[in-house]
């Protein structure tokens, strides 16, 4: 059963404001998303009645946060000031390997990440302490209600409320986001995605992780940071942070195109109960295949900003690999550094609930199509 109210961007707006008694939301460039995100949720994603109350609630909650950025540095202009040094965002397709380098790197006493209570809630509420209480406990319990309505998420993808976490849940504030066809079906929010100029996304990208510096000096440390939406960025990436390096990790499409399928699969039944696999399939394959496209040319003219890893050898040697990363970003790593990438891995053995199977035929895909879709990238990074 789908709903019959719509989403409607106006209302949502008047709800945000209503909700936190703030009405600036800064430069409406970001209606243009907004928009597109919400016509195609209403026409394509065919929500369920607890899908429409889950989104309608993120949606103001994503707006609040704009308007709560926007009052932050009114009331504290420094914020604009404070620098902020990406030395890498780790790319590459979704469960190609890049989770475990990056939680693996962010554990180096050289680099600092965003962790998933604060991209939850990046800003502090009304008389919070430096000590976020209020925020972690949110964030615990919204892990606890994920884990509810997606039981099995955690055979497919490890998440723990205070680990690193991806940047891209920041973007998804600028509704410039790779989330919202991975957790919703809006396929033409997601050809909008990757035909729009990302960098307005990219500046309040930068904004956020000012302000996360900001309410913590500590953090002054360059960031390494992750997410598979990148690829739809590459350039903008490379521009907007000086000195970052695109960290590129590399597997099969023919295994990375199905696990994220199945991924996507259990995450978007939150949300609707019309949840097609080979449909899934079918649009992931493809999506993948123009971003590696976009991605190859973008390589090509700047190949000095490009680290290149293997899943192969993340999975069986991975302190050398995160070594090898970390000198390539000029960072020399120490006896330190190894301290805590074997203390991350002993801790992730523990954190690991188990394992998941899937195979291209559940997805409307095969092996030899995946190959051959795939051919100019296998045959140059593989």
């Amino acid at each position: 059963m789908t709903v019959t109210t719509a989403l409607n961007v106006p209302e949502l707006l008047e709800k945000a404001c209503a909700k936190t008694g703030l009405a600036d939301f800064g430069d409406d460039w970001f209606r243009e998303p907004l928009d597109v995100l919400v016509h195609s949720l209403n026409t394509e994603a065919a929500l369920s009645p607890l899908g429409f109350e889950l989104t309608g609630h993120r949606l103001t909650a994503l707006l609040c946060d704009r308007l709560r950025l926007r009052e932050l540095q009114r009331a504290h202009p420094e914020v604009l000031d404070v620098e902020v040094r990406v030395a890498a965002e780790i790319c590459g397709l979704p469960r190609t390997g890049s989770t475990l380098l990056h939680r693996l790197l962010a554990a180096s006493p050289q680099v600092t990440s965003t962790l998933s209570w604060e991209v939850a809630y990046p800003l502090p509420f009304p008389g919070e302490g430096p000590d976020a209480a209020v925020r972690k406990r949110r964030a615990r319990e919204r892990m606890r209600v994920f884990s509810q309505l997606s039981p099995d998420f955690g055979d497919l993808h490890t998440v723990v409320w205070d680990g690193p976490e991806e940047d891209v849940v920041l973007l998804d504030r600028t509704f410039v986001s790779m989330s919202f066809d991975s957790f919703y079906r809006v396929p033409s929010y997601g050809d909008w995605l990757r035909s729009a100029d990302q960098r307005p996304a990219y500046r309040e990208l930068r904004e956020w992780l000012q302000v996360l510096r900001w309410q913590d000096e500590s953090r002054s440390l360059p960031w390494v940071l992750k997410s598979p939406h990148h690829l739809t960025a590459v350039d903008t990436v490379l521009d907007e942070f000086t000195g970052c390096r695109i960290v590129m990790t590399h597997r099969s499409p023919g295994q990375a195109v199905p696990s994220y399928a199945s991924m996507v699969s259990a995450m978007s039944a939150q949300y609707s109960e019309d949840v097609d696999p080979v449909r899934i399939g079918r649009y992931w394959s493809g999506r993948f295949a123009r971003t590696l496209e976009g991605f190859a040319a973008a390589r090509s003219a700047r190949p000095d900003r490009f680290v290149d890893v293997r899943f192969a050898d993340t999975v069986s040697k991975p302190v050398e690999v995160a070594r090898q990363v970390l000198d390539a970003l000029g960072l020399r790593p120490g006896p330190a550094d190894d301290a805590a990438f074997e203390a991350y891995l002993e801790r992730n053995r523990t954190e690991r609930h188990g394992s998941h199977s899937y195979a291209p035929q559940d997805f409307g895909l095969s092996e030899e199509q995946l190959r051959r879709d795939f051919a100019f990238y296998e045959e140059v990074y593989l």
